[in-house]
């Protein structure tokens, strides 16, 4: 049993063959899928795919990288749309100072005010970092939340910190790649129960597949790194990370 807790399946690569992908997923046993939005097509693609299928969410929010394109009335569609029963979490959302290094006041603003729907509703948050790790612990610790700190990529300390105030760390396919020694460091560091596997698909592709398009199905590729670097089976990986995931997602 696998849970993929980071996917975009509604991104126009999978228009041709969705259907495929999903089953593929549940044949290699990734029982559970959680797609994300980060504007407001794509959040509202995303509720349709959770809406659809028995075994996927939805987290909806708006990421960094679109926040100049948001307006008033998709944060209205935003906070209505968390009521939603298959709505599991507010994602993927956070700060970009890698791509983004213009407006960091305003996504700061946007963030912070998705943060307060999650305490508003009591959902966990699915956080994007991109070279802005301080302001979003810093911003974070002000806030009771749970949730998941996507594709982590800082420290080992820093991996600590984050858990301290409620979060989970998400390990995605980069774990897999051979240079990759700081991530690798964070597993072996970190209990099981503080990590999530992830895909990010259609990005961020493991190997041997890296360069490909990725996929839920190789979410197991993730499961089977952890798994060699902490000396157990990728099956007790996807057990504890399935339960750690249906936890903070409140799936029953």
């Amino acid at each position: 049993m696998f849970f993929d807790s980071h996917s975009h399946l509604q991104d126009d690569v999978y228009i041709d063959d969705l259907e495929e992908v999903i089953k593929a997923a549940n044949e290699n046993n990734v029982n559970y899928m959680m797609i994300l939005g980060y504007d407001k097509e794509s959040n509202e693609k995303a509720l349709e795919l959770a809406k659809k299928y028995d075994n996927i969410y939805a987290a909806l929010g708006f990421h960094p990288a679109y926040i100049n394109e948001v307006e008033e009335t998709h944060f209205l569609w935003l906070e209505e749309n968390l009521k939603h029963p298959k709505v599991k979490a507010i994602g993927e959302i956070g700060l970009d100072y890698y791509w983004y290094k213009d407006n960091k006041d305003l996504q700061k603003k946007y963030f912070e005010r998705q943060l307060k729907f999650a305490t508003k509703h009591n959902i966990p948050v699915i956080i994007h970092n991109r070279e802005a790790t301080e302001d979003i612990y810093n911003i974070l610790k002000k806030y009771s939340l749970s949730g998941v700190m996507h594709s982590f990529s800082s420290s080992k300390e820093m991996a600590k910190k984050f858990i301290q105030i409620g979060m989970l760390i998400g390990i995605s396919g980069v774990v897999t790649f051979k240079n990759a020694k700081k991530i690798k460091e964070v597993v072996e560091e970190i209990d099981l129960s503080h990590i999530l596997i992830e895909t990010d698909s259609p990005y961020l592709t493991p190997e041997p597949y890296r360069g490909k398009r990725n996929e839920p199905k190789y979410v197991i590729l993730v499961a089977d790194e952890i798994a060699k670097i902490k000396n157990i089976s990728k099956e007790e990986v996807g057990k504890i990370t399935t339960e750690n995931a249906l936890k903070v997602f409140n799936i029953k």
